[in-house]
């Protein structure tokens, strides 16, 4: 199998970008917030044949700033400076001002001297009248998506101070057949739905995937033999490997942090611990002794703590402990049962799935149990996953149908707002966020 990403050149073009503090910043870290006003013009073309490319990159990057729920890109029928303008004598600001435009993307498609394809793009401060940042990138035009989507994340940035996750994939189960007999399939796609692919057939039942740390290998769970295994599969290659034959039942995997481990659940003999695998040697260590069921690891962005699911408390609760296993203490006390929990990239909330009263709720907590907070409901929501900057979530929501039910995959800011679904062929469950693209 080939792999999908292309070699980029970046060149980043520092001149007449503005050292001074930009109108366009904004604070994102409260509730609600009102999307700011900008506008994302299309790109001038040098040649005919880049026109379509001028086009569908401003629109990719449009769709994905609207998307995030905190930009209100401005409709392009409204704009009175063409592309050509733009590229050749810079923003006319007192028009894009007039237009309410905060912001504006600017850029080129161009053929460089080695005949590969320069994309290059400007963002600009329209009240300051300063280019804030702008970048060339120098690929092929099979890659124009992945462009767009790292623009996206520079504009995003800039703009917010916090990383973007545009450029960056979710891999999923991909469901279909009625309750009693559903199939699901491995299946992976950009995070707004494009380049969708299945990655296993048919015929094996596959669960809880995620991805390791370079964003090119997957662990998941497939029941061969009526017997749960952990498998790798790497996505460039296609191929996949049993991470190792343990005699017992092996489920709920994921990477470490350095991508060097795999920490997952263990069961046998009535009981499930906890237990952690060196790739590199392929040794397992015990990390959990309890005769109650301990499962769902997860570890800290630094691999020092692991937060995970156990009943040992009578109830199904959030515990964290110390990476070797050692210090374990609760977290939650809340009414309810408590699993599914998972440390975002920031390192300073656990997100979790609630189950209270017959309904499913999605809620964070920072690791010393303070501070939860839920941020949506349903009546069955669960299997959240941090986007990469640690700002967004996805998980799967069902519904339930005349034949059985519905799965789908959404998206929601952690501040609660901005839930947004996901698009899929068929139905998805178990959703996982990658890091950045490499």
């Amino acid at each position: 199998m080939i792999a999908r990403f292309f070699t980029l050149t970046l060149l980043v073009m520092t001149l007449g970008v503005s050292k001074a503090h930009a109108q366009a910043e904004f604070d994102i870290t409260s509730g609600k917030l009102e999307a700011l006003p900008m506008a994302v013009s299309q790109f001038y073309a040098e040649r005919p044949e880049f026109n379509q490319l001028a086009s569908d990159i401003p629109e990719i990057i449009t769709n994905n700033l609207r998307g995030s729920g905190l930009f209100n890109p401005i409709n392009q029928n409204a704009f009175i400076q063409n592309p050509q303008s733009l590229e050749k004598d810079g923003p006319r600001f007192a028009e894009w001002r007039a237009l309410n435009a905060q912001a504006l993307v600017s850029g080129s498609v161009t053929r460089a001297e080695d005949g590969r394809t320069r994309v290059e793009f400007r963002l600009w401060d329209v009240f300051s009248q300063q280019q804030l940042t702008g970048m060339a990138y120098m690929t092929t035009p099979q890659n124009w998506r992945r462009i767009a989507h790292i623009i996206s994340d520079e504009v995003y940035k800039r703009i917010t101070g916090e990383d973007g996750y545009f450029d960056t994939r979710v891999v999923y189960i991909s469901e279909t057949g009625p309750a009693n007999r559903r199939v699901k399939r491995l299946a992976i796609m950009d995070q707004d739905g494009a380049n969708h692919r299945y990655l296993t057939e048919a015929g094996t039942l596959v669960l809880t995937p995620r991805f390791s740390p370079t964003a090119q290998e997957i662990t998941y769970m497939s029941y061969r033999n009526n017997r749960p295994r952990v498998y790798l599969y790497n996505i460039d290659t296609g191929r996949q490997e049993l991470l190792g034959d343990f005699p017992n039942m092996t489920f709920a995997p994921r990477f470490s942090p350095d991508g060097n481990k795999v920490i997952m659940s263990m069961a046998g003999n009535g009981n499930t611990d906890i237990y952690e695998m060196d790739l590199r040697n392929r040794k397992s260590r015990r990390l959990t002794t309890n005769s109650a069921i301990d499962t769902a690891p997860s570890y800290a962005p630094d691999g020092r703590q692991i937060a995970f699911e156990s009943d040992r408390g009578g109830t199904q609760q959030l515990y964290v402990m110390d990476g070797n296993g050692g210090n374990v203490r609760r977290i939650t006390f809340g009414n309810g049962r408590y699993g599914n929990p998972v440390w975002s990239p920031r390192g300073d909330l656990i997100a979790f799935t609630k189950m209270l009263q017959g309904k499913f709720y999605i809620g964070v907590i920072r690791p010393d149990g303070s501070g939860e907070r839920l941020i949506t409901s349903a009546y069955h929501v669960e299997g959240p996953s941090w986007s990469p900057n640690g700002r967004v979530l996805t998980y799967f929501k069902e519904t339930p149908t005349g034949q059985g039910r519905s799965a789908k995959l959404y998206t929601i800011d952690l501040t609660g707002y901005n839930e947004r679904e996901l698009s899929t062929p068929r139905d998805g469950s178990d959703p996982a966020w990658s890091p950045l693209n490499p």
